[in-house]
């Protein structure tokens, strides 16, 4: 009867073993899976990132070049309104010109 008391406290210690190791291994595992689980996800989270980033910079750029086409048709406006504003003068200008040197020549 001991030995049979023996044998079966033996048997069970073995199971036991055997469940911790299964339990070890199976932590192993788990733990593997979720490092590789986090780590996907930071990968997916810096594409992303990368992704938002280059759509961003592209939405930037489209609005400076609207600013910009804006303001360049402004300023050609401005420019030929001058020139047309300038030219309109010139006959004047040079006409009182003329006639204030022939007021200084006279003298």
């Amino acid at each position: 009867m001991k030995t049979e008391v023996l044998k079966s406290i033996k048997q069970t210690e073995e199971n036991y073993k055997k469940s911790i190791s299964a339990a070890k291994a199976e932590k192993v595992k788990l733990i593997a899976s979720a490092e590789t689980e986090a780590e996907n996800l930071v990968s997916k989270a810096e594409k992303d990132a990368e992704e938002y980033k280059i759509k961003r910079t592209a939405d930037a750029r489209a609005e400076a070049q609207k600013k910009h086409d804006i303001i360049r048709k402004d300023g050609e406006k401005r420019a030929e309104s001058l020139r047309k504003d300038a030219a309109s003068n010139l006959d004047g200008a040079v006409d009182m010109l003329v006639s204030k040197f022939k007021v200084k020549v006279n003298v």
